[in-house]
C-alpha cells in the first residue's frame, strides 16, 4: 500500500492534533487537520478503503447511526445552523482513503464567504488558514467527553 495520509494519522506516525476522538468497531472520528473551521470532524474507516463501494455490510450498517450521532455532538457543543455532510475521497485525482467530512456552519458565515456548502468548503481550502490547534485541541477534548456520555 502506498503512503496513506489517514492512515498515518490514525495510527500515530502523524501527529493528529486532538487524537481519535470517538471509534467504534469500523470507524474513527477525528478532527479535521485542513484548513476548515474548527468543530469539522472526520468520520473514516479504519481500514485502509478508497471507495464506498469496498465497504463491508457491517461498516455500512455501523454509517449512517455513526453519521447522525457524530453529527448530534457537534450541534450539541457549536450550535451551528447546519451541519454539512460530504464524503471527500480524492487526492490530486488518485482515489484516497474514504473519510465523511461533518461541518459545522453558521449563517453568519455569508459575511465571509460567497456561498454556503461546496462553495464555502473550496474557499475556505483556498485560503489555507487552519484552524487554531488549542481550539482544536478544546473542541476534540469537549468531543470525547460527549460521546463518552452517550455510551
Amino acid at each position: 500500500m502506498e503512503d496513506c495520509l489517514a492512515c498515518d494519522l490514525t495510527s500515530g506516525k502523524l501527529d493528529l492534533p486532538g487524537g481519535i476522538i470517538f471509534s467504534t468497531r469500523y470507524w474513527n472520528v477525528s478532527h479535521c487537520i485542513g484548513p476548515l473551521n474548527v468543530g469539522t470532524l472526520i468520520v473514516a474507516p479504519s481500514r485502509h478503503c478508497l471507495h464506498v463501494w469496498e465497504l463491508t455490510e457491517e461498516e455500512t450498517k455501523e454509517l449512517g447511526p455513526l453519521l447522525q450521532r457524530v453529527a448530534a455532538v457537534i450541534k450539541a457543543l457549536l450550535e451551528p445552523d447546519q451541519v454539512y455532510v460530504c464524503l471527500w475521497s480524492h487526492m490530486g485525482w488518485k482515489p484516497g482513503h474514504i473519510h465523511f467530512i461533518l461541518q459545522p456552519s453558521w449563517n453568519h458565515l455569508q459575511n465571509q464567504y460567497s456561498r454556503p456548502g461546496p462553495t464555502l468548503q473550496a474557499e475556505m481550502i483556498k485560503a489555507k488558514v487552519p484552524p487554531p490547534r488549542d481550539k482544536v485541541e478544546a473542541f476534540a477534548a469537549k468531543a470525547k467527553e460527549f460521546f463518552q456520555a452517550f455510551d
